[in-house]
């Protein structure tokens, strides 16, 4: 028995065997069953289990063997084959950072052992499910899992279950800071199997961990050590990569940068031999740190590899996957729970009917319409409060939609000033060797001069720098959760500035788009009291709405056709006679059908393809528009374009 094959096992808690714990074997014993093996059910096991086995070394194999397992399983019908190919795509996508597809594979795979009563199998999915919530660093529903997990193990019992199962329920505690409870499994787990390398690793790990929380640095240090000296023995690379980033970690606290260093590029060597992101961040993010004030190209370096592997782990598009799949489990176990009452209400009504005599029919039937209307009743409080709970969760999901705009916009248009630091950098590097050379030959005229263009130069890169400065404190400004509490604003500026983060915002996303912007600012307006956040909202949903009415035309009338956003400000006069302010946003576009013109202002209205719009935008720019005493309205004209305009008063 391969010590590196057991240790991916217990990483990964893969069931590969029927009721009781079976012994792994190697690949080469495998691949030779693999081909004696003649029945479906038999092959596709073999094919898991062997995916399993290439998943530390070969990911792309294992990947091709889970894909034929699922494939066939989902063919002849055979849950069990199914199941455990979803519970390895599980594993392999985890691994790899994908982790909204992880939790796919692992809902999906839970789904199918409840419903088909697949205790062991269900035990492994729930497990599955805690280690993805680990990864995205949300403990607390990890932990839930974890526990339903350690339940049925006390109905089902299978030792190698309920051995790893009280790890990671210890590593669980660790990350709520329950340290003795932590503690307390580690010390269960040694006195059964402190002798076996497998749990030489992950326990020293854990207490690794565990000394790190209790700032007993040098003891965390040694459990490292020795957890990873056992992994690197063993051949589990994985293991070692974590144990070398938790060692770099804690020399960075004892203030010791080379050890630090050492075994923080160890770290990422084993990590990215793995293709293991988050061994990657943790390694790469460090080694920026480190490497900050003696080596800053070293240290941009290693930024650059910590921000692709972060923006794949936890980017904003992630994100929202990961939250839409925690919504969907939401869903089903609220139905399940709606279900079991279902069927236990009827059982109670059977037992009652069957138990009852001819005098009690009509009592009956009362009380059951009564306990009818009751059930009904909570259903419809239950189902609210759902509903409730739905929208507040897209309306999140709205303002992430805002913010990934900011976000890029931001990037594009503080690219500008950067690239001036950085060119005049490099322009005065030149110019320095040039003025020493000249001042080694004695000519100081020359060197003046030369000290004079650094000079010059230095007050550029000064400006530019004040002038990224000042976009991101604007932006941050802009971006940050509003106070609710309204405050002086440029209206000219703010709406000037949301046009062009959002021309650049979709720049960013798509390369092709291009779109002529034009301004028409009233000058005399001055400042209006608003909350410039939620303001700020608005013109961004209504300015990108208008860019993507026009990008839309162009796609069909590309040759003759130029997009065209105008936005505009003016003092009016409401129909009160009170003074108002009105911000008007244009486009050329192919307008608002006059079938829906009375629809676009409702919740979760959207003419935009699935998955592109939440049909939240126009219905919380009125909300907005609204809570500040003013007005949102739309003027239309098919094939024409649309023009939003915003009053509010002055």
């Amino acid at each position: 028995m391969k010590f590196f094959l057991t240790i991916l096992l217990l990483a990964t808690l893969f069931f590969a065997g029927s009721a009781q714990q079976e012994s792994y074997r190697d690949v080469d014993s495998l691949l030779k069953e693999l081909s004696a093996a003649t029945a479906d059910t038999s092959r596709i096991l073999l094919k898991c289990k062997l995916g399993e086995a290439y998943r530390a070394n070969n990911p792309d194999t294992s990947n091709v063997l889970a894909t034929q397992a699922l494939s066939r399983s989902t063919e002849i019908g055979y849950k069990k084959g199914e199941m455990r190919a979803l519970i390895l795509f599980c594993v392999l996508y985890r691994e790899k950072g994908d982790l909204p597809d992880a939790l796919e594979f692992g809902l999906k795979a839970l789904k199918i052992a409840e419903q088909g009563k697949y205790p062991y199998e269900e035990i492994y999915s729930l497990v599955r499910i805690a280690n993805v919530y680990f990864a995205v660093r949300d403990p607390v529903k990890a932990m839930i899992y974890l526990k339903k997990s350690d339940e049925l193990l006390k109905v089902h019992y299978d030792d190698f279950q309920w051995e790893a199962t009280q790890y990671f329920l210890g590593d669980g505690y660790e990350q709520l800071g329950q340290l003795d409870a932590a503690e307390k499994q580690a010390q269960i787990l040694e006195a059964k199997n402190g002798a076996e390398p497998i749990w030489q690793v992950t326990i020293n790990r854990l207490r690794g961990n565990i000394a790190v929380k209790r700032k007993e640095l040098a003891l965390a240090i040694e459990y490292y050590r020795k957890s990873n000296a056992v992994a690197i023995a063993g051949t589990a690379y994985r293991e070692a990569a974590t144990a070398s980033n938790a060692m770099a970690q804690v020399f960075k606290k004892l203030n010791q940068p080379d050890s630090a260093i050492f075994y923080a590029k160890q770290g990422l060597k084993l990590g990215e031999m793995l293709s293991y992101r988050n061994r990657i961040l943790a390694a790469s993010s460090l080694l920026a740190e480190l490497y900050a004030d003696q080596d800053p190209a070293e240290a941009v370096k290693y930024y650059r590899i910590a921000s692709a592997a972060k923006d794949s782990l936890y980017g904003v598009q992630k994100f929202q996957q990961l939250q839409s799949a925690t919504m969907k489990e939401q869903e089903r176990q609220t139905e399940l729970e709606a279900a079991r009452i279902n069927s236990r209400n009827k059982m109670r009504q059977w037992a009652l009917l069957g138990g009852g005599a001819v005098l009690l029919i009509v009592a009956i039937i009362l009380f059951r319409n009564n306990r009818q209307k009751q059930r009904t009743n909570k259903v419809l409080e239950n189902t609210l409060t759902d509903l409730k709970n739905t929208q507040s969760q897209l309306i999140q999901s709205e303002k992430m939609a805002s913010l990934g705009e900011l976000t890029a916009g931001i990037a594009h248009e503080i690219q500008n000033p950067l690239n001036f630091v950085n060119n005049f950098s490099e322009v005065n590097k030149e110019l320095i060797s040039e003025m020493r050379e000249e001042i080694a030959k004695g000519n100081y005229d020359e060197a003046n001069t030369l000290a004079k263009n650094i000079e010059d130069n230095e007050g550029k890169i000064n400006h530019h720098g004040k002038r990224a400065d000042a976009i991101v404190k604007g932006m941050l400004q802009h971006s940050r959760s509003s106070s609710g509490q309204k405050e002086p604003t440029d209206i000219n500026a703010l709406a000037d500035e949301y046009l062009r983060l959002a021309y650049h915002g979709l720049r960013a996303k798509d390369k092709s788009f291009n779109a002529r912007m034009e301004t028409d600012f009233d000058k005399t307006i001055g400042n209006v009291n608003i909350i410039p956040q939620d303001i700020g909202r608005v013109l961004l949903n209504l300015i990108t709405n208008a860019f993507y009415a026009t990008n839309e035309k162009a796609k069909s009338d590309y040759d003759i056709y130029e997009p065209v956003v105008t936005v505009r400000t003016s003092k009016i006069t409401g129909a009160n006679g009170s003074n108002m302010i009105q911000i008007s946003v244009a486009d050329n576009g192919d307008g608002i059908p006059q079938k829906i013109l009375d629809k676009i202002f409702q919740p979760f209205f959207t003419t935009k393809p699935t998955g592109q719009g939440t049909g939240l935008g126009l219905s919380l720019s009125y909300d907005i528009v609204k809570a500040h005493g003013g007005e949102l309205r739309v003027e239309t004209k098919e094939g024409e374009g649309a023009a939003f305009f915003i009053l509010l008063p002055q």
